[in-house]
């Protein structure tokens, strides 16, 4: 279940760069036309680029320790992502969330060697 939740982490990360990065388009747009609140858009934009860049990283970490701790990160990463990151990148971050829950009940299973 670990490596299941680092995998969707990660293609949520992947995921989100490319939100994030339309955001900032949309953002600089908005910018370019002189429109009123195109700066809020722009920096939604770069916190979900943060924060998918950290679901990316954080996803590699949960396949290869056997804690806990960056599953509950990695978690933290996506709701952090969800509120900073605008609406398209909070989409994905609920993909990210779902894999840090997996990643988080997946558990340290340890194999019985002494038989």
């Amino acid at each position: 279940m670990r490596k299941a939740g680092g995998i969707v982490a990660v293609i949520a990360g992947i995921f989100g760069t490319i939100a994030a990065v339309i955001t900032l388009s949309v953002g600089g747009m908005g910018s370019a036309f002189q429109a009123q609140g195109s700066s809020t858009v722009v920096y939604l934009g770069w916190g979900g680029l943060g924060f998918s860049f950290l679901a990316i990283i954080l996803g590699a970490v949960v396949m290869s320790t056997q804690g806990k701790t960056p599953g509950a990160l990695l978690i933290l990463c996506a709701l952090a992502g969800a509120i900073l990151g605008g609406t398209l990148v909070a989409v994905c971050m609920g993909l990210a969330f779902i894999g840090g829950i997996l990643a988080l009940i997946g558990g340290s299973k340890r194999a019985d060697l002494s038989t």
